[in-house]
């Protein structure tokens, strides 16, 4: 084992105890200034010629920043929100998110949306990809949970040439200075955060 996949190891399991502390009241109140924020960024302004805004997301779980008030939203605006499912081999294919009373129960806490599969490469249709994670750096470098279902995605997006943006979800504290990397670690272009926009130059 790497001395980088150590210290992942370390701050993912740092991260997640804090995480677990938060109440549910701060959680929620941090996904509604979330939701805003994420609608500030220029890239969901921008809706291509002759064809709704597609936006990959994800429902959130656990500690993570709650992110339904923003898939409503995004929703609301008529932005095509597409939405993981978990594949057996932790692969994710997708679906449209079409509200929160179609989401259904899956394994490991998630909710996944009821409609048609689009297949894993549907995600190549986005025009944003909203990540989860537990950290960013100041170079753009994310730190995931570790099972590698977003390197597969973030693999089959630079395969494809599509140019989404990609933007990772977190709490402030979570913006950090450095995150450790690995080779098949891949940067994002911008974090939110309930305070803000950060975004990274590579």
């Amino acid at each position: 084992m790497s001395v980088e996949h150590e210290e992942k190891r370390r701050l993912r399991r740092h991260l997640l105890e804090v995480r677990r502390a938060l109440p549910a009241d701060v959680v929620a109140a941090r996904g509604a200034a979330l939701a805003t924020r994420v609608r500030e960024l220029d890239e969901l302004r921008a809706a291509p010629a002759g064809a709704p805004l597609t936006v990959a997301a994800y429902v959130s779980i656990g500690g993570e920043p709650d992110t339904l008030a923003l898939l409503d939203a995004l929703r609301a605006v008529g932005v095509r929100v597409l939405l993981p499912v978990l594949l057996p081999d932790n692969d994710l294919d997708w679906a449209v998110y079409e509200g929160a009373e179609h989401l259904a129960p899956a394994g490991w806490g998630l909710r996944e949306p009821a409609g048609p599969r689009l297949t894993p490469q549907a995600v190549a249709e986005a025009d944003v990809v909203l990540l989860p994670g537990l950290a960013v750096d100041r170079t753009g470098l994310r730190l995931g949970r570790g099972g590698g279902s977003y390197d597969r995605v973030l693999a089959r997006l630079e395969r494809s040439g599509r140019r989404a943006s990609l933007v990772v979800l977190l709490y402030d504290d979570e913006v950090v200075e450095r995150v450790p990397a690995e080779r098949h670690d891949r940067r994002v272009h911008a974090a939110v955060t309930p305070s803000g926009v950060h975004r990274f130059r590579h």
